[in-house]
Formats: structure tokens, C-alpha cells, sequence
């Protein structure tokens, strides 16, 4: 054995020592608890939908349905709390617009369903000898043309969202403004037409939520509907 080819006892001591003083691996981090929230726009618009929808037949049908207190069960208990509360959770998810549209509209159907509390008596106010009078219809003309303007200023800030919200936001518009008239003049047309307008409203807003929540976890690919974007992101 050549002098180059001895083993030095020294060096292995110094290598051991080297690698007993190396530090150990780093442990395994746990990876952060990812929260996924759900999508509330759908339970907002089929409230929104549903409360048009049945104050609308209520409209076309107020020869054979004397007393439109079934609004009331829907505007309320459905319209109301759901829109409202979609509202927030839009809210906290950081969709300021939609937070505002439904908010405003969860507060407009539980402004609507009090319409026909007695105990708030606001028709009562407007009584004179059982008879309701006009000054009440001018009053629901003036409430009926604020939600119009209302409803206008969202149809401008939703122009860029999908055709769904666009075609219920705009034939809202139609149906509030042919409502509106009817308060104040008595004109059964108006009614009618406003009757209409709200069902095409109401099912825009039908096929705004099933775009929504038919999703490819739910349901087949023929059932499912497209969004409809109306404009790219970059516009």
C-alpha cells in the first residue's frame, strides 16, 4: 500500500465530526387552511325573481284575486330576509356592487310586504268614511317612481355584467314606470302592461341564478346555461 493510499484515521475522525455537527433537515410545514365560501348571487336573484313573479300575476289576475296579501308571505319572508342577507355576504366578500343591489332591494321588498300590514296603517291613513282614497294611490304612484330611478341607477352600473341582470334591471325599469302610471291614473292598461314587464323581469332574473348554481357538480352539461357576459373584463 502506497504512502497516497494509507488511510488516515485523523481525516475520517475530522469527516465524521463534520457530519455529526451538520444541522438537521428543516420539518415539513403544514400548508394554511384555504377557507372556500359559496356564490350567495343566486339565492338573491331567484328571491328577487319569485317576488316579481307573484306580485306580477297578482297584477294580471286582480279581477279574481280581490286581496294581494300573498305578496306579503314572499315580499317578506322571502324577498326581504334572503336579498338582505345575500347583501351582506356580498358585502364580505368584497362585491360592493351587488352588496348594494340586493341590500337595497332585500330593504325594498320588506318596504312592499309592509304595504299591506294593517298594523302599520298606512291605507288607513288614507281613508276617509271605508274609502281609500286617491291621495293612497298617488302615494304608492310617488313610492313605485322612486324604486323606478332607483332601480334605473343600478341598470346603468350593470350594463357591463351579464345579459341576464341587464334584461331584468331594464324590464324592472318598464315594469315599475307602466305601475307607477297606474297609481296615479287608474288606467288598467298600465297595470297590465306593468304585469307583463314584471314577468319577463322576473324570469331574466330565473335564468340569471340557474346560470349560476347549475354548475357541472349539479347537473349535466345540455342542462346548463351560459352566463352571457356582456363585455370583456378589459373594456
Amino acid at each position: 500500500m502506497s504512502v497516497a493510499e494509507k488511510e488516515n484515521p485523523r481525516d475520517n475522525y475530522y469527516v465524521q465530526t463534520v457530519n455529526m455537527d451538520a444541522p438537521p433537515p428543516p420539518a415539513p410545514q403544514m400548508q394554511p387552511f384555504q377557507r372556500t365560501y359559496g356564490n350567495p348571487a343566486p339565492l338573491g336573484m331567484m328571491a328577487y325573481g319569485t317576488v316579481f313573479l307573484c306580485s306580477s300575476i297578482l297584477t294580471l289576475a286582480s279581477k279574481s284575486v280581490g286581496q294581494p296579501n300573498l305578496v306579503l308571505v314572499f315580499a317578506t319572508f322571502y324577498g326581504g330576509i334572503s336579498q338582505t342577507l345575500v347583501g351582506m355576504w356580498e358585502m364580505f366578500l368584497g362585491n360592493t356592487f351587488s352588496a348594494t343591489v340586493f341590500t337595497t332591494y332585500g330593504g325594498f321588498n320588506l318596504s312592499f310586504g309592509a304595504l299591506y300590514l294593517p298594523q302599520i296603517g298606512l291605507a288607513a291613513a288614507y281613508t276617509v268614511d271605508g274609502v281609500v282614497g286617491q291621495e293612497f294611490y298617488n302615494a304608492i304612484g310617488i313610492y313605485l317612481a322612486i324604486w323606478d330611478l332607483i332601480t334605473f341607477l343600478f341598470f346603468l352600473g350593470a350594463i357591463r355584467t351579464t345579459a341576464p341582470i341587464v334584461v331584468t334591471l331594464g324590464f324592472t325599469i318598464c315594469a315599475l314606470t307602466c305601475l307607477s302610471i297606474n297609481a296615479f291614473t287608474g288606467n288598467p292598461h298600465f297595470a297590465t302592461a306593468g304585469g307583463a314587464l314584471g314577468i319577463i323581469a322576473s324570469f331574466g332574473a330565473y335564468y340569471g341564478a340557474l346560470s349560476l348554481f347549475w354548475t357541472q357538480q349539479t347537473t349535466f352539461s345540455f342542462i346548463r346555461l351560459p352566463p352571457l357576459i356582456t363585455a370583456p373584463s378589459n373594456v
